[in-house]
């Protein structure tokens, strides 16, 4: 099960290559960052309605997010950062320079944010061979950045 997890994984990160492409010739096609942002949120919204009304799933009672920490609900506020910073400035590295820097960004948090058991992630040590990988990531996206 753990190979379908990691090619799923595969399968957004190549998504998530996809959609910067996609999201800067929107942007070129309105003008505008922050409408071309607006639109491909309402897009991806549009495409989680139709999946919820598909899947049918249970949705939460009030009483389950009432005690919830304030953090969980900022998803949404990274994702549109991420966006607009994507349509506005990506095309200047180009794909494969922007998502090697956003890879080793995304990796170096994530050893961060596992090391330290933040935002509801189990504790996972640093260890010198996940510095390495950090470290290594970065020297491939610097080598991508050069190139």
């Amino acid at each position: 099960m753990t190979w379908l997890y990691a090619g799923l994984a595969l399968l957004s990160g190549a998504a998530l290559a996809v959609q910067v492409g996609l999201n800067n010739g929107l942007r070129e096609r309105i003008g505008h960052p922050v409408p071309a942002a607006i639109t491909s949120f309402a897009t991806g919204t549009l495409a989680l309605l139709a999946f919820g009304l598909a899947l049918r799933p249970p949705m939460p009672r009030p009483a389950q997010l009432a005690g919830a920490p304030w953090w969980i609900w900022l998803g949404g506020v990274v994702g549109a950062t991420y966006i607009m910073v994507t349509v506005t400035y990506s095309n200047r590295l180009g794909a494969a320079g922007w998502l090697g820097m956003v890879v080793t960004g995304q990796i170096l948090t994530s050893v961060l944010l596992d090391h330290h058991g933040l935002v509801g992630f189990a504790v996972h040590p640093v260890s010198p061979w996940r510095v390495v990988g950090v470290g290594l990531l970065l020297a491939g996206a610097v080598v991508v950045l050069r190139s």
